[in-house]
């Protein structure tokens, strides 16, 4: 094995969550807890009234982590769910770590959703195009600032998946790595919403090309999904998103979550 690839997989071994994580997704738009088609927000699909009781149920369901988006912050720039978010950071109160993006353009707004007891916040316009506002992001609050990539075939799309940019997703991935992102969460936005599987061989790609961790997000289906996830771990492949898939029926949260702990590697079973 090269030792420039020997070396990225023990960076990667540093920097991965203890387990594969299966992260349930509560996307909020105007109080609720819905899902997109591929990011219109005219298509959206009401689950839940209570964003804090879903909350609840998937904690209750062994989730070890909760992915937030305000989707009217996405769409207009700026936070438009702070009370619900609140009320879901607070229901699960220090059992799991919450981490929430839409919306988040400066500072202030990041201090102020860390004090609320978000543990990561996810930035993802802001930092396509004020890549200086994430530079400072990251050396202000080390640890708690990770990107979101949506991309399709390669390229990234921003503002609510509304433009499409010519920029590489991997050349960012890179670029941000260096700023000292805590991971990359990496969208494919033909396949989010759609429920046609992950995208495996850009996740593998855009991985292969990072040290930091990457969160799968979009298309997650069935468990046969979390199978070929997990045979990715090793890639540096630590977690994936999952919203219309459970919210539906055709995934099986608790039981997804499950056999992801078993599938980890030996070493880390049982912890």
């Amino acid at each position: 094995m090269p030792l420039g690839r020997l070396v990225s997989l023990l960076e990667k071994t540093v920097n991965r969550l203890p387990i594969m994580l299966i992260i349930p997704a509560i996307d909020l738009k105007d109080g609720h807890c819905v899902r997109l088609k591929q990011g219109e927000m005219d298509d959206a699909t009401v689950f839940s009234d209570d964003p804090e009781a879903m909350a609840r149920h998937w904690l209750a369901q062994g989730a070890k982590r909760l992915h937030l988006v305000d989707l009217n912050g996405a769409f207009d720039g700026k936070p438009r769910n702070e009370e619900a978010i609140k009320s879901v950071v607070e229901a699960v109160g220090e059992d799991v770590p919450v981490q929430l993006g839409g919306g988040i353009r400066d500072l202030d707004t990041i201090e102020r959703y860390l004090d609320d007891g978000v543990s990561y916040i996810v930035v993802g316009t802001a930092a396509v195009k004020t890549p200086g506002f994430l530079h400072d992001a990251c050396y202000a609050f080390p640890g708690h600032v990770i990107v979101g990539l949506d991309a399709r075939d390669g390229k990234v799309a921003v503002e609510g998946w509304s433009k499409m940019t010519g920029h590489d997703v991997i050349d960012l991935a890179q670029k941000f790595q260096d700023y000292g992102v805590e991971a990359i969460i990496y969208t494919d936005i033909g396949r989010d919403g759609m429920m046609t599987g992950l995208n495996i061989e850009a996740t593998v790609e855009l991985a292969r090309a990072l040290t930091v961790p990457v969160i799968a997000s979009g298309g997650i289906t069935s468990i046969k999904d979390i199978e070929k996830l997990c045979a990715i771990e090793e890639e540096g492949v630590v977690g994936a998103i999952t919203g219309r898939a459970i919210y539906e029926g055709t995934l099986d949260f608790e039981a997804a979550q499950k056999l992801a702990l078993e599938l980890s590697e030996p070493s880390e079973k049982g912890s």
